[in-house]
């Protein structure tokens, strides 16, 4: 999803906002540039576009508060915001936010057209991964709202961590996680742990899936790497 993609540029310095949309657009984008905070949920009750170049600084609304409210909203939007203040970045990038990624400014228009296609690769993939999570078909479901997993029509009980665990291999079904790499999707606050912590969660994790599915052996492991989902028989 890159070319032909829909974007929505939020800028209130027309030149910056004019450079933008016309690299995008020279990339095979389509674009429209809206000036002022208040114009954007209105526009998107009327429009679904793939990703949006939020600036921070604007008049009416500003981009922080619309960023949350696009985030609740419309949560598969992609969002990247645009700001000339580099101490706000870790707020935008935030779990409070959510934003996928950040360009400050000034910027190149090339970085830009870079940043658009990764985050909307990255987009694409996400969303192809979730339909793959909630496949009917699968021997667990996940209902990511009320964090639960059920498997033959039970509530398998997981705990947060564990539910982590399992959504983060069942969206990508046959690829090896090693230790570390489940230790980032567990522990957001870059906690210390050791990797026999995510030896015991993957343990209590197959131990529950096992009591109720107890000829399905779901969670592997690879000697010497890490777990992976596999859910073919």
């Amino acid at each position: 999803m890159t070319a032909d993609a829909s974007l929505l540029i939020v800028e209130d310095e027309p030149k910056i906002a004019r450079l933008m949309a016309d690299y995008l657009q020279t990339h095979g984008f389509g674009t429209t540039t809206l000036d002022d905070g208040n114009a954007v949920m209105p526009w998107l009750e009327e429009q679904q576009p793939a990703l949006i170049l939020l600036d921070l600084m604007l008049p009416g609304q500003d981009g922080l508060s619309l960023c949350r409210s696009i985030r609740q909203r419309y949560p598969q939007t992609a969002i990247i915001m645009v700001t000339a203040k580099v101490e706000e970045v870790d707020r935008l990038l935030g779990l409070e936010l959510g934003a996928d990624d950040y360009i400050c400014k000034p910027f190149s228009p090339r970085e830009v057209v870079a940043r658009v296609k990764a985050v909307l690769r990255r987009s694409q993939a996400a969303q192809s991964a979730t339909l793959a999570v909630d496949d009917p078909n699968a021997p667990v479901q996940l209902n990511e709202d009320g964090w639960q997993a059920i498997a033959g029509g039970q509530d398998l009980g997981l705990t947060a961590v564990e539910f982590q665990l399992l959504r983060v291999m069942m969206r990508a079904p046959g690829r090896i996680f090693s230790r570390e790499q489940l230790m980032d999707h567990m522990y957001r606050d870059n906690r210390i742990v050791s990797e026999r912590t995510v030896d015991s969660h993957v343990k209590k994790l197959r131990k529950k899936i096992s009591e109720v599915l107890p000829e399905r052996d779901i969670i592997r492991s690879v000697y010497g790497v890490g777990y992976k989902y596999q859910p073919d028989e």
